[in-house]
C-alpha cells in the first residue's frame, strides 16, 4: 500500500474514549462565556472536522448533529442551526478526508478554509432568516482562525497514536 506523502510513521489505533474526551471537551470550550465576539473560533466545528476526516467511520453526520443540537439548546438559538451546519460541515470533510490526508499539515489548512467559510455562511444565512441581526464584518475573521488552528489541532489529536509501540525484536514496524 503507497503511504501518504504527510505520514512519516504508522499510527497506532485511537482510543474510542480518546475521541469522546475530546469531543467533549470541545464541546465544553464552545459552552464557556467568553463574550459575544464573532471572531472567536468555533473548537467544536474544528474538532468535528479533524475527526471526521482521521476516524470517519467513528465521528460521522450523525455525531455531529447530536452535538449541534446539544450546541442550539444551550444557546437558545433556532433548533436546528447549528445542527444544519455541523451537519453540513461533517458531510463536506467526510467527503474530502481521502484526498486531504495525502497534503502535509499546512496545505490540509488550505483545505479545510473553504469548509469552515461556507459552515459560518451557512450559519449567518440561518441567523439573518430567522430575523438575528448581522454580526458584522470580524465574523469573517472566525474561519481564518479556525484554518490557522488547524495544524496545532492535528499535533495534539495524533500525539496520543504516536506513542512508540512496545519494542519487539521480531516485528520491525
Amino acid at each position: 500500500m503507497i503511504m501518504p506523502r504527510g505520514s512519516d510513521q504508522l499510527l497506532l489505533p485511537v482510543n474510542p474514549f480518546f475521541i469522546a474526551f475530546t469531543l467533549l471537551l470541545a464541546l465544553a470550550t464552545n459552552l464557556l462565556p467568553l463574550g459575544r465576539s464573532p471572531a472567536l473560533p468555533d473548537l467544536l466545528a474544528l474538532t468535528l472536522v479533524f475527526w471526521n476526516v482521521h476516524q470517519p467511520r467513528r465521528v460521522g453526520v450523525g455525531v455531529a448533529f447530536l452535538f449541534g443540537l446539544l450546541l442550539d439548546v444551550h444557546q437558545g438559538a433556532v433548533l436546528g442551526h447549528h445542527a444544519l451546519a455541523y451537519t453540513l460541515l461533517s458531510f463536506l470533510a467526510i467527503t474530502i478526508h481521502r484526498r486531504l490526508l495525502w497534503f502535509g499539515l499546512l496545505e490540509q489548512a488550505l483545505h479545510v478554509l473553504p469548509l469552515f467559510v461556507g459552515v459560518h455562511l451557512v450559519l449567518l444565512a440561518v441567523r439573518m432568516l430567522a430575523g438575528g441581526m448581522f454580526p458584522g464584518w470580524t465574523g469573517l475573521l472566525a474561519p481564518l482562525f479556525e484554518a490557522l488552528l488547524w495544524p496545532v489541532v492535528s499535533v495534539l489529536l495524533l500525539a496520543p497514536q504516536r506513542r512508540a509501540p512496545d519494542p519487539d525484536q521480531n516485528r520491525p514496524l
